[in-house]
This record gives structure tokens, sequence and C-alpha cells, in this order.
């Protein structure tokens, strides 16, 4: 609690999915100055802005968060400004970090950032060994220079900045929009849309081979605070469960959950993505003492139940 308790804070992205956690976290262990930019008002791509944020916070430490994102369909269709925007927020809140005298920045990847034949689970010292799986590989490589950025910093500088990579991410109040939502709420409104409509049958993208590995978002929170607070170094860290599901597996655990008794058919025309993704975990409890609490099945039922409850009909 004394570690945050009279530091100023500002989180990027804290609005969104998984940013609004960490503010209610933050709040929980007594940070009562926490900044948080909207994107209507203050767009980081542009340097201007930037500038304005720090001045007006005044921070002692930036979360950044802040990404345009979505799932292989939003990828596929926004290369060029997934790697701008997100290479641009990303420098720019780092250098004036640097400029304005920050203790710490935080900053967020993706594992999109592996290649695409990484070994399974992935280590940190893979991440270099490649390039990443085509269809994210613009969004993943402009993630990935913060790290560059991070340890470019630290030493010339002796600048603190950490760089974190968090596997998938899901739970309650997500991105449940079929065009830009990532597999588990796509498939939770897939699901729940066809049993209230009485469709015999739902479409999934690819052939259900690929696995993926999916840490709950209050995990992930937590996780970004242990770190914020006792990690002070520039190799990278994974944050996972360190557990890997079919995506035809969860299509099925989906499905039960929500009701759903149709047929589910594939469309392999669809791309699948990297086959399989997984992290080793091992780095993360070494340093700060993470390991993921909630399981993949009591994490789908909190988020389904969500979905009915706020967003379903």
């Amino acid at each position: 609690m004394g570690f945050w308790e009279n530091k100023k804070i500002i989180v990027t992205g804290g609005a969104g999915f998984l940013g609004s956690r960490i503010v209610e976290k933050l709040a929980g262990r007594g940070c009562r100055k926490v900044f948080v930019p909207r994107s209507a008002d203050c767009d980081l791509v542009q340097p201007e802005n930037v500038r304005r944020l720090y001045r007006e916070a005044d921070p002692n430490m930036v979360i950044h968060l802040a990404a345009k994102v979505g799932g292989i369909g939003a990828n596929q269709a926004n290369p060029g400004k997934f790697f701008y925007d997100n290479l641009m927020m990303g420098a720019q809140m780092m250098e004036q970090g640097r400029l304005f005298g920050v203790e710490k920045f935080v900053a967020i990847g993706t594992i999109c950032s592996y290649p695409k034949f990484t070994p399974v689970p992935f280590k940190e010292d893979d991440l270099w060994n490649g390039y990443p799986e085509e269809t994210n590989a613009p969004y993943g490589l402009a993630k990935k220079m913060l790290l560059v950025q991070s340890q470019a910093y630290r030493q010339q500088y002796g600048f603190n900045s950490i760089f974190l990579l968090p596997v998938n991410l899901y739970g309650p109040r997500d991105n449940f929009d079929p065009n830009t939502s990532h597999v588990i709420p796509a498939l939770i409104r897939k699901c729940i849309e066809a049993v209230r409509n009485g469709e015999p049958e739902i479409v999934v993208w690819g052939t259900g081979e690929p696995t993926r590995e999916f840490l709950y978002v209050e995990d992930a929170a937590e996780g970004i605070l242990l770190a914020a607070e006792r990690y002070n170094k520039s190799e990278p860290v994974n944050l996972g469960m360190g557990f890997e599901i079919s995506i035809r597996d969860l299509v099925q655990r989906i499905a039960l959950l929500t009701g759903f008794t149709g047929k589910i058919r594939w469309d392999p025309s669809k791309p699948d993505g990297q086959m399989r993704r997984m992290l080793d975990t091992t780095r993360a409890e070494k340093e700060f003492g993470f390991r993921a609490g909630l399981g993949i099945d009591e994490g789908l039922k909190r988020t389904i139940e969500w979905y009915r409850k706020n967003k379903a009909g």
C-alpha cells in the first residue's frame, strides 16, 4: 500500500478492458492520483498531445496500455494503421517520459511479437529468433519496438522501464464487437445469439486445430502491478497461465456453457493464425511472484454471465 500512496500515475488505455482493472486495483492499493487520458481528447499518435499529457499529469510512473488492436480480421484489414499508431504511441510516450524524468515506465507488449515458429512454451529469450506470424506481424513488431527502446534507454540514460508480454486476455467487460473482438468474446456472442435466434449452426473461422493460452483479465492486472512494484530490469517478462487449449475444445466448452446445441461448422478458408501459443511463465514468478489464479472454465463462466446480464439482446 505504501508504495502507491503518494504516487502520480498515468495509465494510457485506462478506460479500456485491461486498463480499467489497473485503475481499480490502483485505487485499492491506496493510489489517489491516477490520470487516464481519453482517446477522444488525447490522441497519443500526435506528439503535441503526448507532451501536453505529461505537463498536465506530472507523473511519477507511466503504465502504457493504449494500443490499436483486434483479432485476425482486424489485423488483416489494418496492417498499416496498427503498425504506425502503435509504434508512434509507444515511442513518444517513452521518450517524453524520459525527458520529463518519470521514475518508471511500464510498457505492455504482446505475444504477437513472438516468431511464427517459436518452440512451445514461448520463452522470452526466443523473441528474436524469427519473424512473427504474418496475419499480425505489423502490430507485433510495432509493440516489440518498445522492448528495443526500453533496453536502449536503460543502457544510455539509466531510464527505468520494463516490458511485459501478456498472453490473450478475456473476461467481463471485454470487447464483443464481431468486427474487432478476439476469439473468446466473439464465440460467446455467436453462441448466445444462435441460441436466442434458434439458429441450427454457427460458423467458426479456421480448422479449430490451433492452440491458444488465455489469461483472465483480473489476473493480468495483478501481474502488471506486481511488476510495477517489484521488477526493475529491461529483460522482457511473460504474463500467462502456462496452459494451452485448442480452439476446437474452446468452442465446445463455450457452446456447453451457453447452452448452444447446434452444429459447429468450421471454415478452413479463413486463417488459423499461429498454430500454437503458450508461454513459459517461470520468469514472472521468479522475479516478482506472479502466478495466475483463475482457471479457464471458471473464467468463461464469469465472462458469459456478465455478457448475458449486460450485452445479450
